[in-house]
């Protein structure tokens, strides 16, 4: 008897651990690292620019942070990385004390991203702007900018809900924000396979970070560069302008706080961040500091070398990633048991945080080594006794 109510206890414990490890990834995809303490600009007005090709999904605009100041980081038209997958677009929400952003992702379903109106399809829920079918897109061309003798696989559904939010807010909750909640079948979504930004979205955004004319304090809401035709490409023939820009938040915001913005880490704002359990929800590194050696050509090769780096880990991220997901898929045809599951699930977390020991690792080498070295100092003078001349 007393076995019996052992093995039970153990295996209520299980299940529970269980659980607790699979929810993980719906809380870890906070992606910022920083609780803002005041609104993101509402959404500029722009253009759509023209589909370059085939199978390109569009990938709406958005605020991001980089520290100091929110940035606008411009919509492209971008390849899925795989068929059949769909963007979830990123999305800012009010937390306890700040505005936490919530990275987009790739997926199978397009899942919840705030109830915002990013237009072209992305009209607060789900994606109307275009569906697959036999491996390749078929464009709405209601919602999107398409050129039919460029691009043939295209349809006409009218959407009616594109015009019922007529706001261009870009958080949800807090004072004033789109008051919308995930669906259950939006919260399902989570739990489906994602992927995240591959790397051409990576390099788009590291461009955009980069621009001081991007920074909402620059260019008070209305960014030269809302979209382009492809990632990163922010200086060819495809670039659109905002039409019209989005109001700052700042002052209204941040009372008692003069005209800087400020930021906390969740660390000492009580917002939950716990240890990601899959590659796939392993946080958007923090940008290196630029180097400065005072050697400009230095600078620039450092600079490189930290490029390398990022794509580097890039793809190793993505690798893992699909190789947890490979498994995962092979437990759903297994129908494996609780405790194989666990075991799985456990293995996943230590190679998520041996690969997130192992960057943080390499980052660290990176900066030693770029650190600036000083000059070698000048030999001591010699106070030898001179020889007499003979």
């Amino acid at each position: 008897m007393r076995k019996t109510t052992i093995a039970r206890i153990l295996s209520v414990a299980l299940v529970l651990l269980s659980a607790c490890v699979i929810a993980t990834p719906s809380l870890a995809q906070v992606a910022m690292g920083v609780s803002v303490s005041f609104a993101p600009p509402d959404l500029p007005v722009y253009e759509q620019p023209l589909c370059p090709g085939e199978d390109y999904i569009w990938t709406p605009g958005y605020w991001d942070w980089d520290g100091d100041d929110y940035y606008w980081v411009p919509g492209t038209w971008v390849f899925a990385p795989e068929p059949g997958f769909f963007w979830t677009p990123g999305y800012w929400a009010w937390g306890d004390s700040g505005f936490i952003f919530t990275a987009g992702y790739w997926g199978p379903v397009v899942g919840f991203y705030g109830g915002i109106n990013y237009g072209y399809g992305y009209f607060g829920r789900g994606y109307e702007g275009g569906r697959w079918d036999r491996g390749h897109f078929f464009y709405n061309r209601e919602v999107n900018n398409v050129n039919v003798n460029i691009v043939h696989n295209t349809y006409n559904t009218t959407v009616v809900n594109k015009t019922v939010n007529v706001t261009r807010v870009s958080y949800n909750g807090g004072n004033g924000g789109v008051n919308v909640r995930p669906t259950p079948q939006e919260q399902a979504a989570i739990h489906e396979r994602h992927i995240p930004p591959v790397p051409a979205q990576a390099q788009h955004i590291r461009q955009a970070r980069s621009n001081p004319q991007f920074r909402a304090m620059t260019n008070q809401g209305r960014p030269p560069i809302a979209a382009t035709t492809k990632p990163a490409d922010f200086k060819g023939n495809g670039i659109v302008p905002a039409r019209e820009g989005g109001a700052l938040h700042h002052n209204s915001a941040r009372p008692g706080n003069g005209n800087r913005p400020t930021a906390v880490r969740p660390e000492n704002n009580n917002v939950a961040r716990p240890n990601p359990s899959h590659a796939r929800d392993i946080p958007a590194a923090d940008r290196p500091p630029a180097p400065n050696t005072g050697n400009a050509k230095l600078d620039q090769k450092y600079q490189q070398q930290q490029q390398k780096l990022a794509e580097q880990q890039a793809r190793g991220q993505q690798k893992l990633q699909q190789r947890q997901n490979q498994e995962h898929q092979k437990l759903e045809k297994q129908q494996a048991d609780e405790a194989k599951r666990q075991q799985v699930e456990q293995r996943h977390q230590q190679q998520t945080q041996q690969l997130i020991q192992k960057h943080t690792e390499q980052n660290q080498r990176m900066q030693q080594k770029q650190q600036p070295h000083p000059a070698p100092p000048a030999p001591p003078p010699s106070h030898a006794p001179k020889k007499p001349a003979s």
